[in-house]
């Protein structure tokens, strides 16, 4: 059973956890405040929880500091972009308790950013980053976070400009050398990135079944992704393995130019 006691014009708790006593201010003057607090407590402690007075010698660093280790221990191709994301909410959240990382906090983050310039994107990404440190925290054992406070996100204008339309696409490719059709068409027709183009090899490539594949951890988001071919695209490849067959090179890129 845990109690209460003054010190000075406040009262405190002292409660177990597994033969461990806490001691913790109740903050306040008024006797019926401190019972209903450790009632809390002592609730917390029945289910089987760290007592709330845990949570608030976490602070927003510590999160931080894990987020990004973990970012670094498997090597994450964003970890540039997540620590551009830590930077930005270290400014506002340093020193911050868990606790104290609430909705309204986070409301206020999201102006002041706006005020900034910071597009509706960017502060997406880094209220992306909060949340993740958040439930990182929550998972962890023993917990670092006891709660995950709701985190509104903004809308995004993904409109993108200046992007072909087939015509143009097609008066494009007519007026391009013949080795660079191929790596144009499939970059139309699958939406890939460059770099995703360039690095593609054929082991990735099951010519029999008309299947391109990237795996897990090879895409920027490292989630994996299936392209079945058309005819069109089909021809393409064809087209590229026969050039590689006639150059007499073992040549493990599908588009080496």
């Amino acid at each position: 059973m845990g109690t209460i006691y003054k010190r000075g014009q406040t009262y405190w708790l002292k409660y177990y956890r597994n033969g461990k006593p806490y001691y913790e201010s109740a903050k306040s003057s008024k006797e019926t405040e401190a019972k209903k607090l450790l009632k809390r407590r002592e609730g917390e402690i029945s289910e089987g929880k760290l007592p709330g007075v845990y949570f608030d010698r976490v602070k927003f660093d510590e999160l931080a500091d894990d987020f990004l280790t973990d970012y670094r221990i498997n090597q994450k191709k964003s970890l540039v972009r997540a620590e551009r994301s830590t930077g930005h909410l270290k400014e506002y959240f340093e020193g911050f308790k868990v606790s104290q990382i609430t909705t309204p906090h986070i409301q206020s983050y999201i102006e002041i950013r706006q005020d900034e310039g910071a597009a509706n994107a960017t502060i997406n990404r880094e209220l992306s980053a909060l949340k993740r440190m958040l439930n990182m925290g929550a998972r962890q054992t023993p917990p670092k976070v006891d709660r995950v406070p709701y985190i509104p996100m903004l809308k995004e204008n993904n409109i993108r400009k200046g992007f072909f339309e087939h015509g143009d696409y097609l008066a494009l490719k007519d007026a391009l050398p013949d080795y660079l059709k191929g790596f144009v068409t499939f970059a139309y027709k699958t939406g890939w990135r460059v770099s995703e183009i360039e690095g593609l090899t054929w082991n990735q490539v099951d010519r029999d079944q008309g299947i391109v594949k990237l795996e897990p951890g090879e895409t920027k988001n490292d989630e994996g992704r299936t392209v079945y071919l058309d005819e069109e695209l089909k021809e393409v490849f064809a087209n590229q393995w026969e050039s590689r067959r006639k150059s007499r090179k073992l040549i493990s890129y599908v588009f080496p130019n």
